[in-house]
């Protein structure tokens, strides 16, 4: 595994990546067009990465073919080739269901960490979650994945110096979450329901004073590795296994040496604190505000996380070419 990504100014570059493909995806919002949506986005993204000055491949990604070219896929090299080499996982958008309703909590997301320093789920297309932020996670026990949700609710109460009833927790809105969202419910805390965004979700609960606590369920497993980079980045906590909804899926993993039964720390997901994570609003959201065109010039809200030095920037760009269709 490398040890140490060189480039000092690879964050700002990263946050032109995901600013290009949410300017891009953000003339899609509403538009009911899930395929446009998509082609446009992860264009954009592909363009934008490979002006990098980096040495990269991506290890999550999006695997469904464009115009019959998948631009994002599993495996394939990023950047122009130079420099030590990284691991790349990208979203060009974070809830394209969401982005074609017109609805909030939609993002453009990338993350980078040296080569073989991440876990990739592959070929899970499903993994069970709970992310916290840096105070509760400590707290944050394998036990949790297990427990009845009250138990880990108390838990996370208790380190928070908070009542249950005070807590917030982040699920997404699934028939396969429907008895966590009861228990969840009669525990007392609050929900947020969620329709998509399962990335944007993590971000909200490992964040510091977003107003949430806790994201718990099952969701996307691409998304649950890409969370986990930005989640060990800001020094929150994390626990995940894999959690096949099919037997089809369960057999794939089997078959590919995957362990269906193993629980996940954050740590065990990604092994370095040489990490960058860029990400940049599309739809308004508790975490970043929505992109807007001016007609003259476009706006955007991005977050950039670097690790090793701790720093968390939020960046308000103004880009005075028209982004088109």
């Amino acid at each position: 595994m490398s040890e140490h990504i060189h480039s000092r100014n690879i964050g700002l570059d990263l946050v032109r990546v995901t600013e290009t493909a949410a300017l891009a995806a953000g003339r899609w919002i509403g538009s009911g067009d899930r395929k446009s949506a998509h082609r446009i986005a992860s264009q954009a993204m592909r363009s934008a990465l490979d002006t990098l000055n980096i040495n990269g491949r991506i290890l999550v990604g999006e695997d469904r073919a464009v115009n019959g070219e998948i631009l994002l896929g599993t495996g394939q090299p990023v950047g122009r080739g130079v420099g030590e080499e990284v691991d790349v996982v990208v979203d060009p958008i974070d809830g394209t269901k969401l982005l074609i309703k017109g609805q909030p909590g939609v993002i453009s997301v990338i993350g980078v960490a040296p080569k073989d320093a991440l876990w990739s789920p592959a070929p899970a297309l499903y993994m069970e979650k709970i992310v916290v932020d840096r105070q509760a996670a400590k707290a944050l026990v394998p036990e949790c994945l297990d427990a009845p949700a009250a138990w880990t609710l108390a838990l996370i109460a208790r380190v928070k110096q908070k009542s249950v009833h005070d807590l917030t927790v982040i699920i997404l809105n699934r028939p396969r979450n429907r008895d966590l969202i009861e228990e969840v419910r009669a525990a007392g805390a609050s929900i947020l329901l969620r329709d998509e965004g399962d990335t944007e979700g993590a971000l909200l609960a490992a964040t510091p004073k977003t107003g949430v606590d806790l994201l718990m369920g099952i969701g996307g497993a691409p998304q649950g590795a890409i969370a986990a980079l930005a989640v060990r980045a800001l020094d929150g906590g994390m626990l995940a296994r894999l959690a096949p909804q099919s037997e089809k899926e369960r057999q794939k993993i089997l078959a590919a040496g995957g362990d269906i039964k193993q629980i996940h720390t954050c740590e065990q997901m990604v092994m370095s604190d040489e990490l960058f994570f860029a990400a940049t609003g599309i739809t308004n959201s508790l975490l970043l505000p929505a992109l807007h065109f001016h007609g003259t010039h476009a706006e955007t809200h991005s977050l950039l996380i670097r690790s090793e030095t701790g720093t968390r920037r939020f960046i308000h760009a103004e880009h005075a070419a028209r982004v088109g269709r």
